[in-house]
């Protein structure tokens, strides 16, 4: 069965490492739980793990204030994986991490010592010619004059309004001073003449 252990992440002492062995041992304040851990956060019996395949299991034990993973309160036992989160109340969590034991053969099939490669050759940097002017120096980059601004289509119905009114009202006046200076009024607008105190023969 691999091995574990719980590495406290905040509580009373950061970094502490727990192993996790045998087959079910309780976590909590009094001295007599595998695992003690004294705070106030913690209850007397606060929670107990157990051996399910080849994981451990962990339950709340009717702690005061409740035993967590990932966030989630647990109401039943839990299979844990390594690197999940166990919290128990608001101030103390822990990782379930499973421990990596390494082979002492593995170091025993190779003894000589491996020979040294050689230093890869350091490729110097290519000098870039500097370029020369002749005489003059070179234009700096032309100014970027802004786009002339378009003119709105309101503006431009605007304008357009304006000057018809300005040709109807140019032809009225003429049309008017047409009919005035040869005295066609009786001839054209009788009905008017009278308006303005007049009569037609």
């Amino acid at each position: 069965m691999p091995e574990y252990q719980i590495v406290m992440r905040a509580g009373p002492t950061p970094g502490k490492v727990f192993p996790v062995s045998g087959e079910s041992f309780t976590i909590g304040r009094e001295p007599g739980n595998g695992i003690v851990i004294n705070d106030a956060e913690i209850s007397r019996k606060h929670a107990r793990m157990s051996q399910q395949g080849t994981t451990y299991s962990i339950e709340d034990l009717g702690s005061t204030n409740g035993t967590f993973v990932n966030g989630v309160r647990l109401t039943a036992p839990h299979a844990l994986r390594p690197n999940e989160v166990i919290a128990f109340g608001e101030q103390i969590s822990v990782v379930f991490e499973a421990v990596v034991v390494s082979d002492p053969n593995a170091t025993m099939l190779h003894t000589a010592k491996p020979s040294t490669p050689a230093p890869a050759p350091v490729s110097q940097p290519v000098s870039q010619p500097i370029p020369s002017y002749a005489g003059q120096v070179p234009a700096g980059p032309e100014p970027v004059t802004p786009a002339a601004k378009k003119r709105s289509p309101v503006t431009m119905i605007i304008v357009v309004v304006l000057i018809l009114m300005l040709c109807i009202f140019c032809l009225c006046l003429g049309f008017f001073w047409w009919i005035d200076s040869g005295s066609r009024w009786c001839q054209l607008l009788p009905f008017i003449v009278p308006l303005f105190g007049g009569s037609c023969p």
